[in-house]
């Protein structure tokens, strides 16, 4: 896979920069490593909280190992402080997956907080809350599938239903190079941060902060099997009937090459619906 070539800058993209002016830029195809080094100080970082529960429910053996290995690339307390995770919060998570890495945080939180945590794996059929009733919806590395299969809009619009006025959308994601087509990044397992600010804008959201907590720059996004390629999927042969694939398996070489990049350079965001 080669992104580079795919540089098709879409009208679709243009309202979201615009409405996103005040912030700081994203970034783009040819970005040096000075004016990344100055966009990432210039992002906005978590406000410091002695939040000790949720300091606690991230440090406890009772999470999965695996989960705890992760928490360098993901930094859980630090991205739930900037997305606004505070006591008693309804807290909706999209599509937690068989591994519920984030559940295994926001659910016992919840329960330790007077909160509620709801898991929705099809919000085209509920929310599992009453509407404008929900104070945080989470969504993790999602995108690229429900662009794939135009779900992007009827799930933004339903997420917006179900917040409360204020209430937050908080969104982790693969991120591709800005100026790529979603059409051929999507597939790749990455999408542009101005493609999710303008479907959220579109949806009625505003957006109130980014940050750079889980960006990498050592992901270049030109991967065999796309994102799947980095840990902790660690795709390394073809699989019956997965476009991504290859001819032959990656080598041993190539197998360390993308484990010392780590996992997938990430934008975090955080929406609000208006009062």
């Amino acid at each position: 896979m080669r992104l580079i070539a795919l540089a098709v800058t879409t009208a679709l993209l243009l309202p979201a920069v615009a409405a996103a002016q005040s912030l700081p830029p994203l970034p783009g195809l040819d970005e040096t490593a000075a004016q990344r080094t100055a966009r990432r100080a210039a992002m906005e970082p978590p406000v410091p909280q002695e939040d000790t529960v949720l300091q606690g429910i991230v440090a406890s053996e009772s999470r999965p190992a695996a989960d705890r290995a992760r928490d360098p690339y993901r930094h859980p307390f630090e991205t739930l402080t900037f997305w606004g995770l505070h006591p008693n919060l309804t807290v909706v998570e999209i599509e937690p997956g068989r591994a519920g890495w984030w559940r295994n945080i926001l659910e016992p939180y919840a329960a330790a907080t007077g909160g509620r945590y709801v898991a929705v794996n099809r919000p085209l059929e509920g929310m599992g809350v009453e509407d404008g009733t929900a104070d945080m919806i989470v969504v993790a590395r999602a995108f690229h599938n429900w662009h794939r299969s135009d779900r992007t809009a009827p799930y933004m619009a339903a997420f917006f239903k179900a917040l409360k006025p204020g209430g937050v959308l908080a969104i982790e994601q693969h991120r591709s190079a800005e100026g790529l087509n979603p059409d051929e990044t999507a597939p790749w397992g990455y999408v542009s941060e101005s493609y999710v600010i303008h479907a959220a804008q579109e949806a009625g959201f505003v957006l109130d902060g980014r940050s750079e907590l889980n960006a990498n720059p050592k992901d270049d996004r030109d991967h065999p099997f796309g994102v799947w390629s980095l840990p902790p999927v660690r795709t390394s042969a073809p699989r019956e009937g997965n476009a991504l694939d290859r001819a032959t398996p990656l080598t041993e070489q190539e197998r360390a090459e993308l484990d010392a990049i780590g996992e997938s350079d990430r934008m975090t965001l955080r929406f609000r619906k208006p009062d």
